[in-house]
């Protein structure tokens, strides 16, 4: 198996099919080609300190290790957004998660895309005002007049 290193590659796993879990978010999308699987990892600030992330990427990296081969199809690219959940969550409980979810893409049953999630990889802002745009001044006096 190889690694995800490239921005455009995790973005294009975010907009292909993705399965939650408690522990982390598997994303999946199947590329042209048929060479090897590719796996990235994402551990955000959110998770913790750097130690708590480092810890969790070394534990999903080994949960993908020892997933069953058959599960994870040439062809295709995979990302495992990680969950604080992660760090406590039990070995065999995260094995067999990621075991269904792998199930799960393989027979489409994943959910589609979010919808707030531009190509971009960005959420979307909503309508309104900006942060630079300030409401228009009352008519009112100022305070010293």
């Amino acid at each position: 198996m190889e690694r995800l290193r490239q921005r455009a590659d995790f973005l294009a796993a975010a907009a292909g099919l993705r399965v939650p879990g408690p522990a982390f978010v598997l994303q999946s999308r199947r590329r042209a080609d048929d060479g090897p699987p590719r796996l990235g990892f994402t551990v955000s600030r959110q998770v913790g300190t750097a130690v708590e992330r480092n810890r969790v990427r070394r534990r999903l990296r080994e949960v993908v290790r020892r997933a069953d081969a058959d599960d994870i199809r040439p062809g295709h690219d995979y990302v495992l957004v990680a969950r604080r959940a992660a760090l406590t969550e039990p070995f065999d409980r995260l094995t067999a998660d990621l075991s269904g979810a792998l199930r799960r893409l393989a027979a489409g049953l994943g959910q589609p895309k979010r919808p707030d999630v531009e190509a971009r990889g960005r959420a979307r802002k909503p309508a309104g005002r900006t942060n630079h745009e300030r409401a228009p001044a009352s008519p009112g006096k100022r305070k010293g007049e």
